[in-house]
């Protein structure tokens, strides 16, 4: 069965991530402080990727096969603490983003037709 985004459930992606920790019995590592930290860190990597990068020069490298990879695997790694976070500390992720947009469209109303 491919793997995407139509077929795959955010359980699904969060059982992956608890499977691959316990594997490796990194619990004690995990801590809510050390999830926070991976995650500005590698939210950080993926914005390391567009420094300097001019407006102009944004779709060449948007385009170019070895950059989205690595694009690819920081987004991967910031939704992987993401994830263990949610999964460790018991955040249902989809409510989580509900609720958030609830609050959003109040705080940024889209314009009236």
């Amino acid at each position: 069965m491919e793997t995407n985004d139509q077929n795959t459930t955010l359980a699904d992606v969060k059982n992956w991530v608890q499977r691959f920790c316990e594997e490796r019995d990194w619990d004690p590592y995990h801590s809510p402080k050390d999830l926070a930290i991976g995650l500005a860190t590698e939210s950080s990597e993926l914005l390391e990727l567009f420094r300097f990068v001019r407006e102009r020069e944004l779709k060449p490298l948007m385009d170019d096969p070895s950059q989205r990879q690595k694009m690819a695997d920081e987004l991967a790694d910031s939704l992987y603490f993401i994830l263990r976070f949610a999964q460790l500390y018991h955040f249902d992720l989809s409510e989580c983003m509900r609720n958030k947009m609830v609050k959003n469209a109040q705080k940024y109303p889209a314009p009236q037709k």
